[in-house]
């Protein structure tokens, strides 16, 4: 083997080591990689209103989990989420000087906690919310409603996947 296909292994070596030792040095804190969600409970009520889009999103992640099923009646759940606000904020952000608006500020807002049917707190109040501003003119009022419902959808899939990870936290 000539010196320089020898480097060559040894560089190739020595990466697959450093590889190793970093992915045992993630593991040691407690990192890992997103993959499938495991809940300690089989049934939830979600205490959303009726074709609440947040509700639809999070119930959508739900049923992709294994043995999870969502319920209606409270009486069949093992936990049930209190849904104390679910909202999108849009308010007017940057304007010119003759008051037409460039910038529009989107605030997706979700305060819940999860109990037990008895009522034990098992998460407590919880608010997330997630925030963009978005370039506007009257021009393209149209196309600019469009691109604000991909936003705001998006911001509710990220609430939800952001519910389901605090959901795995809970210990029955």
């Amino acid at each position: 083997m000539s010196p320089v296909h020898r480097r060559a292994v040894l560089h190739v070596g020595l990466a697959s080591v450093g590889l190793a030792l970093a992915t045992f040095g993630l593991a040691g804190c407690g990192f890992r990689l997103r993959g499938d969600t495991h809940l300690t409970f089989k049934n939830i009520k979600l205490g959303f209103a009726p074709r609440s889009a947040m509700g639809s999103e999070l119930e959508r992640q739900l049923l992709r989990v294994p043995e999870v099923r969502v319920v209606q009646a409270e009486k069949d759940a093992e936990v049930v989420m209190d849904v104390l606000i679910d909202r999108v904020d849009r308010v007017g952000g940057a304007a010119t000087s003759v008051g037409q608006v460039r910038e529009i500020n989107i605030t997706t807002k979700l305060r819940f906690r999860l109990r037990t049917p008895a009522g034990k707190v098992l998460i407590p109040e919880t608010e997330l919310a997630l925030g963009t501003a978005m370039t506007y003119t009257e021009e393209q009022a149209q196309a600019k409603e469009s691109e604000e419902a991909q936003i705001v959808q998006g911001m509710r899939r990220d609430l939800a996947a952001q519910v389901l990870r605090r959901f795995e936290t809970v210990k029955l």
